[in-house]
């Protein structure tokens, strides 16, 4: 399912118009976008939780070369599904 899918599922579920199922889908990326870059965590109680986690800075081996090289440290947006979503899928 790509954005324009998801907007179509949201706009026949609700009833909007697939304008304002688009705004609310961007709305609510915009929102969960919003609190991760604040370090802030989002939880949505039986779907999952949207966290920010730090990475090390590490070396590596560059695949076509062999040699190594630094990767830098960095953070990262990860997502844990919660136990409705894992009960949903299985």
């Amino acid at each position: 399912m790509n954005k324009q899918e998801l907007i179509g599922a949201v706009a026949e579920a609700t009833g909007l118009t697939k304008t304002d199922a688009g705004k609310a889908v961007e709305g609510v990326f915009d929102a969960i976008t919003g609190a991760l870059k604040k370090g802030d965590e989002v939880r949505l109680v039986g779907f999952g939780t949207f966290a920010v986690t730090k990475r090390k800075a590490s070396t590596g081996r560059n695949p076509r070369t062999g040699e190594p090289m630094n990767i830098s440290a960095s953070t990262q947006p990860k997502f844990k599904p919660g136990k409705g979503l894992k009960d949903a899928v299985n």
